[in-house]
């Protein structure tokens, strides 16, 4: 993303300033008919219905009517509007349950992180914009508040917290990723979920057997991949897991093992 060069102003381009509330228009001249939420919401509508890669200037600009330079007046290059976009798509954070909210730092860090997961699940175009840099847009950053601010009382010092938040939201991202690829491949493939997976387990114990692949056979013959575990067992693992060594490092004591 393009920063600006002035070093008494936010060292955002006009349309991240936008977003903030920070402008109420660009440019001088007649009042414009497009407005930037006008222009995100039609990048969003296509993203949604084609994926990221339909997404240009030109196509955005044929969906709302007008011309491909008019939209240059809000937003100066495709990867600013892929900044918006995600903004928009992943919105704000929801609200805290009370429950949640009279609980401690694990339960607050675990309904944070369930949240973002839940709207790439619901949202997997998000997953293919390109991560161009450090968060900077309104919703983004209310996420990383909420996620500091889980930590808050810990102990962990501000390097520590941040670390550890780009640590879970790294979990997010690759668990919804996966989900994202492998229901991409079922869908092209033309079968179901469950008819996919049967495939995928009878291929499996014909090509492996308990001499030559012990522990796939054992993995076979479990619930793993009969769906009668669970529901998000696998996230739900890997989530526990770096919070118990989170909760280690704030307590002292060494991780437990599951």
């Amino acid at each position: 993303m393009a920063m600006t060069d002035a070093e008494d102003g936010t060292g955002l381009p006009a349309s991240l300033e936008m977003a903030w509330g920070l402008r109420e228009r660009p440019g001088k001249g007649p009042r414009p008919t497009l407005t930037l939420t006008r222009i995100v919401d039609a990048a969003v509508a296509l993203a949604a219905a084609e994926g990221v890669d339909a997404v240009s200037m030109g196509r955005v600009a044929k969906e709302l009517g007008v011309s491909t330079m008019s939209l240059y007046r809000y937003v100066t290059a495709k990867e600013e509007l892929y900044i918006l976009m995600a903004d928009v798509g992943v919105g704000a954070p929801p609200p805290v349950p009370p429950e949640v909210r009279g609980g401690g730092w694990r339960e607050l860090l675990s309904h944070w992180a369930f949240a973002q997961r839940a709207v790439l699940m619901a949202n997997p175009w998000i997953l293919r914009i390109p991560l161009t840099g450090a968060p900077v847009s309104p919703n983004q950053l209310a996420w990383m508040e909420r996620g500091l601010a889980a930590l808050a009382g810990t102990g962990l010092d501000e390097g520590e917290k941040i670390s550890t938040i780009i640590l879970v939201g790294g979990l997010v991202r690759n668990e919804a990723v996966m989900a994202a690829d492998m229901m991409d491949a079922i869908v092209k493939s033309g079968v179901s979920p469950a008819l996919a997976m049967d495939r995928y387990v009878r291929t499996l114990r014909l090509m492996t057997g308990p001499d030559t692949h012990p522990a796939v056979t054992r993995l076979l013959d479990s619930d793993a991949f009969t769906g009668s575990g669970e529901p998000d067992f696998q996230f739900r693992y890997g989530l526990d897991r770096i919070l118990d060594g989170l909760e280690a490092r704030i307590s002292g004591s060494p991780p437990s093992t599951p």
